[in-house]
């Protein structure tokens, strides 16, 4: 198969929701059809025997939600899908919006009684910004929820995207008999349940069919007319428009249940974008050039609890990568020789031998990657857009050891390399202070802290209420600033100066004081 064949076969997509969407049990059900898994874990509490193939933490099994972005590579119809399961508390929402850097395309969850919820129109603002394909899975049809033209308004109204249905469903709740496909005229009737294996139900072609009025009795007609009534209301489905981040094409169905699961998939592989064109600072880089070049959005402690290993996923703009290639490590201005890089299965893994445009990978890391890091076989390209988030909420950590101080100072950088915390180091003193954007985030660091690195840790209130990263081109004023407010600055984990406000009256008045320095609330790297 040549490279470009390769790279047209790949779709790279994220699962966006609001939690309690369902999520990762759709992630489960994907990944059950495409082949990767045997059998479905379900997403349950602390005492389930299985847990969702996504969620691999020991947290995130215990509480049953996910909490860190997993990387899942399975295929489907000829295509090889790329799936990055993000995080659906919003406590996480960094690793959320440097995970949707990395793809082509987007899947929406939405929860067919809930409709459309405030998690998920934030991660719509964020798919926006970069004109994100975004395909939508209306999703516990089997539970009793909203009309289905309802929720259609509610997209359009509230997230300002034309929406254009694939697939419509059959009833809902206990009369909820399967879906019907617009585009291929055919009607996919499902059991009762369809248990945990991904098992068919009859398909009957054609809206006319005198087979669908034995089936389903006086459903039939009911469908006939919200059918038509559909088809003269919404948008035809214009892949064009979609691909353009302005319609997203809609299908119904219950994940627990594998109902409009497979059409979901086929409508994956059918038109969502293969690997597209990616902006670096220099120029534009297409996915078919033969020089390797890739980025990292995330990197992930101890994935492997038994090698403690930090892992760097890279997401390969183009070229393609080969066992054992150098690599250069624009950053640093090093070349390195890339042996060992993986491929992704949730917790599982594999060495790969070659990957192209579209596919994630895995390289270790001694401490020498960062985020947004850029790999070239020799050209000096950055790839941008990498956020980093001022925390909102601050705690002092302190040690219940002292003797374990040199190991919670290694815990603390290496858990907020991935993004879920930031640690800053007053210039004052010794202290520790840990920022995070939700509260659950520091019950994930001392959980982690004592399962993977053995310290015990607990906090303590702090007088900062915003953190701020100073910028200014000016060294004098810089220097001045630095004199007069050395109690109130400190170092992030990269080194980047901060100022950590004690209120938001002194913020302000910081602010209009200094008017030649920047106090950004976002590092853009």
């Amino acid at each position: 198969m040549s490279d470009l064949q390769e790279i047209q076969k790949r779709r790279t997509f994220a699962i966006i929701s609001h939690p309690d969407a369902g999520k990762t049990t759709l992630t489960e059900k994907l990944l059950l059809y495409g082949g990767a898994i045997q059998l479905a874990g379900a997403v349950k509490g602390r005492k389930a025997a299985r847990h969702a193939t996504s969620d691999w933490m020991a947290l995130e099994q215990q509480r049953g939600i996910s909490v860190t972005t997993s990387v899942m590579q399975f295929e489907h119809a000829g295509c090889l899908m790329n799936l990055l399961d993000t995080p659906g508390h919003a406590d996480f929402s960094e690793d959320t919006y440097r995970t949707l850097t990395a793809v082509d395309s987007a899947l929406m969850v939405i929860d067919s009684a809930k409709g459309v919820e405030e998690r998920t129109i934030k991660l719509m603002e964020v798919c926006r910004l970069r004109a994100t394909p975004i395909l939508t899975f209306i999703n516990k049809l089997d539970r009793e929820g909203r009309e289905p033209i309802e929720l259609l308004d509610e997209i359009e109204q509230v997230l300002d995207i034309r929406c254009a249905p694939l697939t419509w469903p059959i009833g809902m709740g206990k009369r909820f008999r399967g879906v019907y496909h617009l585009q291929e005229d055919t009607v996919r009737l499902f059991a009762a349940r369809a248990g945990e294996r991904a098992e068919l139900g009859e398909v009957i072609l054609g809206l006319d069919n005198p087979l669908l009025d034995e089936r389903l009795g006086d459903q039939a007609r009911e469908l006939r007319a919200e059918v038509e009534l559909v088809r003269g209301a919404c948008h035809p489905f214009d892949p064009r428009e979609y691909r353009a981040g302005r319609q997203t094409p809609v299908l119904f169905g219950s994940a627990i249940h594998n109902f409009g699961v497979l059409e979901l998939l086929d409508a994956i592989a059918r038109y969502a974008p293969c690997p597209q064109p990616r902006a670096a600072d220099a120029r534009e880089v297409a996915p078919e050039e033969a020089g390797f070049s890739g980025f990292v959005f995330k990197i992930q402690a101890n994935m492997d609890p038994l090698h403690r290993d930090r892992i760097a996923f890279v997401r390969v703009c183009s070229g393609r990568y080969q066992k054992g290639m150098k690599l250069y490590h624009v950053r640093l201005g090093k070349t390195v020789t890339v042996a060992n890089a993986l491929t992704f299965q949730a917790q599982s893994r594999k060495h790969v031998e070659e990957a192209w445009p579209g596919d994630i990978l895995g390289l270790y890391n001694h401490g020498t990657i960062q985020v947004a890091d850029t790999f070239t076989q020799g050209e000096k390209l950055k790839f941008g857009g990498i956020p980093f988030f001022a925390p909102e909420l601050f705690r002092r950590v302190v040690l219940r050891d002292p003797l374990r101080a040199k190991a919670l100072h290694k815990g603390l950088m290496q858990l907020s390399e991935e993004g879920a915390t930031q640690v800053f180091r007053p210039l004052k003193n010794n202290d520790l202070i840990l920022g995070a954007v939700g509260v659950l985030q520091f019950d994930v660091t001392a959980f982690r802290l004592k399962d993977e690195y053995g310290v015990e840790c607990a906090y303590e209130p702090v007088g900062v209420v915003a953190a701020r990263w100073i910028e200014g081109e000016d060294a004098a004023i810089l220097e001045e600033f630095k004199r007069k407010h050395f109690e109130h600055l400190a170092e992030d984990g990269s080194g980047f100066l901060v100022y950590l406000a004690p209120s938001r009256v002194n913020l302000e008045r910081v602010v209009e004081r200094w008017p030649k320095l920047l106090f950004k609330a976002t590092r853009e790297i």
